[in-house]
């Protein structure tokens, strides 16, 4: 070959100018980055599909949530109406009432005591349905049965009181008992009352 190129001993001159090494290194660089990025992306898809399960398995095993069943409620121990003793006394300045009312709580079981007007401290006084009145013992037995026959009547206790009977002080707002299916509802409610559900709970 003659011309620009001369040929001395046994090295040959490039016909072409060299690569730059540069954008190869640069090419590599985008190669390797590229496939990282596609790695990763196929393992976040394995995880979504199959390793969602695990997460919440051990999410689970983490975190429990207990529902616990809530016991129901022990029934209240109340006496039946055939042991609790009623004094009926008419507050009022209706006439009859007293026996009216108290003729209607022997058919309903209960056991029927005096039968009068109310004393002095309470004649006439009695704004609403009546006042129901027992000894301090009888807050959560007697009157509370009681008190469904007459559910607006106010509840009161003495404690000087002495025995087991309780007073039913019809007022000036009484218009009855109540209807005896509401009240033997009421009853049963008190002596069987239903569970209430529980909250559930969470221990980390």
């Amino acid at each position: 070959m003659g011309g620009q190129y001369k040929i001395t001993g046994d090295k040959y001159p490039r016909m072409r100018p060299a690569r730059r090494r540069g954008r190869v290194a640069v090419a590599a660089v985008a190669s390797v980055t590229v496939l990282g990025v596609l790695g990763w992306g196929t393992l976040q898809l394995i995880d979504v599909f199959t390793g969602g399960d695990k997460a919440s398995a051990a999410g689970a095993a983490g975190c429990a949530t207990t529902a616990r069943a809530s016991a129901s409620p022990a029934a209240v121990v109340l006496p039946k109406p055939g042991r609790v003793t009623v004094n009926v006394l008419n507050a009022t300045t209706r006439s009859g009432l007293a026996q009216k009312t108290a003729d209607e709580l022997k058919k309903r079981g209960f056991r029927v005591g005096d039968v009068s007007n109310a004393p002095e401290e309470y004649d006439k006084k009695v704004a609403g349905a009546g006042v129901l009145l027992g000894p301090a013992a009888s807050a959560k037995t007697s009157l509370t049965v009681l008190g469904t026959q007459l559910p607006g009547a106010e509840h009161r206790t003495d404690a000087a009181r002495k025995g087991a009977a309780v007073d039913l002080i019809i007022g000036n707002g009484f218009k009855g008992l109540a209807k005896p299916a509401d009240a033997d509802a009421a009853l049963a409610e008190l002596t069987a009352p239903r569970p209430t559900p529980a909250a559930e709970k969470k221990s980390c």
